[in-house]
């Protein structure tokens, strides 16, 4: 079920009958169609495991289910509902998966495929020390949620998002609280540019920095402000 953007802020998504989405709870502005909105206390398709190990990690944004049920088709069997999903008045990127997975975090979820596999990894792994110091420092989590499979996912973000593609000769330096996702085969790892200028408070206030390499595509935000 693509989404379709209305503008920058607002997409919709098209429903048929026995489809199901999730959603943050909250981000649903309209619809049209018989559907029904439920609150998701297992997470989507990671189940009671993965939705204690998401609570343990704080990633548990709390979502919603939403479904057309069976027996509610229109004529000639066609999809009978749409939802227009938005919050906060963000900017809304829609990032389309083939088989493979997105680190995002869960704040920036706003909707996305009930077919996707969702879980969480401990982002301390990638980086050892270094990640465990990122999320002290720049205040992004420890753990991220992944979300992996055929689908679509929409997620949120200040100013609107750019890709920028991850390449083994091009790593990525970004701004850790411009980063919003990333996809691929990529590690991160936060490094450091502290010089004789941060220590005397004239830098540039940008001596942290998330070191994104590999092969991939991070997506990032116009802004530093968090959400």
């Amino acid at each position: 079920m693509p989404f379709t953007a209305l503008n920058s802020r607002v997409v919709e998504a098209r429903i048929a009958p026995g489809q199901r989405m999730f959603s943050q709870r909250g981000a649903m502005l309209g619809y049209r169609g018989d559907v029904t909105f439920t609150p998701n206390i297992q997470g989507g398709q990671g189940g009671l495991g993965s939705m204690i190990g998401r609570r343990i990690a704080g990633e548990a944004t709390p979502l919603m289910t939403v479904e057309v049920p069976r027996g509610h088709e229109g004529q000639g069997g066609a999809a009978t509902a749409t939802v227009l999903f938005g919050h906060g008045g963000h900017h809304v990127q829609v990032v389309d998966l083939t088989g493979d997975t997105l680190y995002v975090e869960a704040d920036r979820l706003l909707a996305f495929d009930g077919s996707l596999s969702q879980g969480t990894m401990f982002m301390g792994a990638q980086g050892g020390v270094m990640g465990m110091v990122r999320g002290q420092v720049t205040g992004q989590g420890l753990f991220t949620t992944t979300l992996a499979g055929h689908g679509s996912v929409a997620v949120m973000a200040h100013g609107g998002v750019i890709e920028l593609p991850i390449t083994p000769q091009r790593p990525v330096h970004v701004d850790p609280q411009a980063y919003v996702a990333h996809r691929g085969e990529v590690r991160n790892r936060l490094s450091t540019a502290i010089g004789w200028r941060e220590m005397i408070g004239r830098g540039s206030g940008e001596a942290f920095q998330l070191e994104l390499s590999g092969q991939g595509t991070v997506y990032v935000q116009a802004s530093e402000e968090k959400l």
